[in-house]
């Protein structure tokens, strides 16, 4: 077990012995487990971030880091973009945090709209170039994108005509 989840299981225990011992039982259960083949588990909901989408009035945004700095921005929030206004340094955005306890203002080109799963991405596929060898054999295509959100894409724009999809891992299946 990891020295986090370690360390809180003894501050439980400092509270409840009987459920501490009751979590120590089904955590050892779960880490002793082993799955094979496709395997889906309860996670945490996925977000997207589409860089390049340009920042619309109702859209779900996150600040961006600072240029120069690597990792998230220290307000990992989301927002929604209430407004967007001219200035004379550019555009302004006036947002919302979901939970309407905040308000703020941020230039667009710090902002990057952001897509939670389940949420619609209206495909927006480009080709970049082709590999063709076989005459009218059907080539590969790669498509960079979030496995679901890319398999999503596919069903709207290509339905019924892809014979074959391999995901990368994680997931390591083909379809």
């Amino acid at each position: 077990m990891a020295n986090d989840l370690n360390n809180l299981l003894d501050r439980v225990e400092r509270v409840d012995r009987s459920l501490a011992a009751e979590l120590r039982a089904q955590i050892s259960t779960l880490a002793r487990r082993r799955e094979f083949g496709l395997n889906f588990e309860k996670h945490k909901p996925e977000t997207v971030e589409l860089y390049g989408r340009t920042v619309r009035a109702g859209d779900k945004v996150r600040l961006i880091a600072p240029r120069g700095q690597s990792g998230p921005h220290e307000d990992a929030r989301t927002w929604r973009v209430q407004t967007i206004t001219k200035t004379k340094t550019g555009h302004q955005a006036h947002l919302l945090d979901l939970d309407g306890n905040d308000e703020r203002d941020a230039p667009l080109d710090e902002l990057v709209v952001i897509a939670d799963f389940r949420d619609p991405i209206y495909p927006g596929l480009r080709s970049t170039g082709a590999v063709r060898r076989g005459g009218d054999k059907p080539h590969h295509v790669v498509i960079n994108a979030e496995n679901f959100h890319a398999l999503e894409a596919m069903l709207f724009t290509h339905q019924g005509t892809v014979s074959a999809a391999f995901l990368d891992p994680p997931y390591n299946s083909v379809i």
